[in-house]
Order: C-alpha cells, then sequence, then structure tokens
C-alpha cells in the first residue's frame, strides 16, 4: 500500500507561486507514475499534470501548460507541483495520486490518493 501525504497549499494572491508537496509511505515511489489533480467546488475532479516514473515524461492539462511544472524526487520519495501565475480560477482542493501501470487523465486510473491541500487565489 502506497500512502500519500500532500502539503503546500494555502491563499496567495494572483500572480502568485506556490509549490505543492506529496510525500509518499509505505512503497518507495520511484516506481509509481505520480499525478495531479484538482476539485473546485461544485464541479468534478479533473486532472492536472502527470509524470511517469519510467523516462519522466510529464503531461499537462492545457490550463495549466506552460504555468505549472511537475516534479520528482525519488529520493525523498516526495512529488512535486511548482505553479506560478496562479488565476483566481486554479482555487481548488489538489489532490496527488499514483499508479504503478497508468498515467492518463481519468481519475479511474490512479489506485492510490491523498487527502488534498487546499489552493485559495484571490486578492
Amino acid at each position: 500500500q502506497v500512502q500519500l501525504v500532500e502539503s503546500g497549499g494555502g491563499l496567495v494572491q494572483p500572480g502568485s507561486s506556490l509549490r505543492l508537496s506529496c510525500a509518499g509511505s509505505g512503497r518507495a515511489l520511484s516506481s509509481y507514475n505520480l499525478g495531479w489533480f484538482r476539485q473546485a467546488p461544485g464541479k468534478e475532479r479533473e486532472f492536472v499534470a502527470s509524470i511517469r516514473w519510467i523516462g519522466n515524461t510529464t503531461a499537462y492539462a492545457d490550463s495549466v501548460k506552460g504555468r505549472f511544472i511537475i516534479s520528482r524526487d525519488d529520493a525523498k520519495n516526495t512529488g512535486y507541483l511548482q505553479m506560478n501565475n496562479l488565476k483566481p480560477e486554479d482555487t481548488a482542493v489538489y489532490r496527488c495520486a499514483a499508479d504503478l501501470y497508468l498515467s492518463d487523465s481519468k481519475v479511474n486510473s490512479w489506485d492510490y490518493w491523498g487527502q488534498g491541500t487546499q489552493v485559495t487565489v484571490s486578492s
């Protein structure tokens, strides 16, 4: 079993940056694909970004491409989401996910989930 714990959320102004962390335990994350999803009030959970464990191949939702960067530090068993130029529409609960085999944008593709961290972008 993999346990994931997110941190780094908060209240920031538009144009600011935040870095979210996803700390893993129970298993080494080095063999898992990692993903970030978000869910705003009244909306469905949506894909944000993913990084595969083979080759560190990344993928992003169009809404965050060029602003967010997903990365991983397997020595620290941690994944990251660097969020730059934040916009009010980025406000959501951000959750990290892990899976051995899949890394696509479908929520049901991911086996393990963290509890989430709140990101609020407001002036």
